[in-house]
């Protein structure tokens, strides 16, 4: 069993940056890829960034491609996600998920709590 708490929501004007956490606890973080999903109101969960066990390979959705970061510190147990330029648009709860790496919720086992992000005009 994996247990996954983010931190680092908030609220940020348009261009502004947050950094999410995501830390893991339970059985080994290293083997698993991470992602990020988000969910606004009214919509469904959708993927925005994942990346490998080792770190070298992400990969980040149209929509935030070349302003969101995802990392990950293994020795650390935590993932990140560092969001610049954000848009009144990226506001949602921002969640963490494991193992799987796919760009469906639905393969995903292990899920945070949710933080939430909320971007003013």
């Amino acid at each position: 069993q994996v247990q996954l708490v983010e931190s680092g929501g908030g609220l940020v004007q348009a261009g502004g940056s947050l950094r999410l956490s995501c830390a893991a606890s339970g059985r080994a973080f290293s083997p698993y890829r991470m992602a990020w999903f988000r969910q606004a109101p009214g919509k469904e969960r959708e993927f925005v960034a994942r990346i490998t066990w080792s770190g070298g390979n992400t990969y980040y959705a149209d929509s935030v491609k070349g302003r969101f970061t995802i990392s990950r510190d293994n020795a650390k147990n935590t993932a990140y996600l560092q969001m610049n330029s954000l848009k009144p648009e990226d506001t949602a709860v921002y969640y963490c998920a494991a193992p799987s790496g796919s760009f469906s919720p639905y393969d995903y086992t292990y899920w945070g709590q949710g933080t939430q992000v909320t971007v003013s005009s």
